[in-house]
């Protein structure tokens, strides 16, 4: 054990080297967050509000949204506390709370992802066997394995890592409590469990969700240059083009993140790239996933038109 004193609290650092700009930052991130919740919800709304979008992609991106919801959630509130208060603290049981939940969703959402590509795999590659395939109760247990299997991965690392004492340096240098900078606030060897973090990271996202969403991408975009209209071809390209933009954000900032052990990883470096998955990513999602959609389009101006017309009336 490491000579220190016990901890009862950590302190979040944020961003203190940016003096002077801390009001910017709260309103634009407040902004951001205000959008992310807006914009996530109402797809959430418009999908159990029209009956033709409860289809089995709008049903896993309603699942997607409200995991962005909570994700952000856990998070954005405790790094607007950063900007107006000097000292940010966190009790080590919500700081090991707040970690938990941001792996639990975080781990999720790829996995939601992964059934996202396959699922435009098959409605693009086999148009002909996609209603049989995709059946709702197949489409419900799918999602809730997702959930289960997020849950069950995070909860059981952070039942060790509960486990552990801390003492000695209480500042954690990132904007939320993750799980590098709690491993080095830890009075013990913390070497087992970091093994375990970056097996978890490598067998999860890797093996389970990058493979496979990268093999349906590729067949899915020779099915697209098979495709006889040019206007087809560049329609279904884009879309497909813009899902995957997000998912290679996702995969590199967490892959930079935790593939490195603690003792080699930048805490300073990684709570840059934290932003993208944290901050970014899901107040671009609602944008990337119905902008080019016709059909979302459609149902949210029905909807604003919709009391216009029984005014009138």
């Amino acid at each position: 054990m490491r000579n220190g004193t016990v901890i009862t609290e950590f302190i979040l650092l944020g961003f203190p080297v940016i003096q002077g700009l801390q009001t910017p930052l709260f309103i634009a991130i407040l902004l951001i967050y205000i959008l992310t919740l807006t914009g996530n919800g109402l797809i959430i709304a418009i999908v159990w509000a029209v009956p033709k979008l409860q289809i089995p992609m709008y049903f896993f991106l309603c699942n997607l949204s409200f995991l962005e919801i909570w994700y952000t959630t856990t998070v954005i509130p405790k790094l607007l506390e950063t900007f107006v208060v000097a000292r940010t603290v966190i009790c080590i049981s919500c700081c090991l709370l707040q970690a938990f939940f941001h792996f639990f969703l975080g781990t999720t959402e790829f996995l939601i992802l992964n059934i996202m590509s396959f699922d435009r795999y098959l409605a693009i590659c086999k148009p002909l066997h996609y209603p049989t395939i995709r059946t709702s109760k197949l489409c419900l247990q799918l999602a809730l394995s997702s959930w289960v299997v997020g849950f069950t991965t995070v909860f059981c690392q952070m039942m060790l890592l509960s486990q552990l004492p801390f003492c000695g340096n209480n500042v954690i240098n990132h904007f939320y409590c993750d799980a590098g900078p709690i491993l080095k606030a830890a009075c013990t060897d913390t070497s087992i469990l970091e093994l375990l973090g970056v097996l978890a990271t490598v067998l999860v996202i890797p093996g389970h969700r990058a493979r496979p969403n990268m093999i349906s991408y590729i067949y899915i975009l020779f099915t697209i240059l098979q495709i006889p209209s040019a206007t087809g071809r560049q329609k279904t390209f884009s879309t497909c083009a813009s899902y995957l933009i997000v998912v290679c954000l996702l995969y590199g900032a967490i892959l930079f993140m935790y593939l490195r052990p603690t003792a080699h990883s930048s805490f300073k470096i990684n709570k840059v790239v934290s932003v993208l998955n944290t901050i970014l990513t899901p107040l671009l999602n609602p944008f990337i996933y119905t902008i080019r959609n016709k059909e979302v389009k459609g149902a949210l101006r029905k909807a604003m038109t919709c009391p216009k017309t029984g005014h009138a009336k």
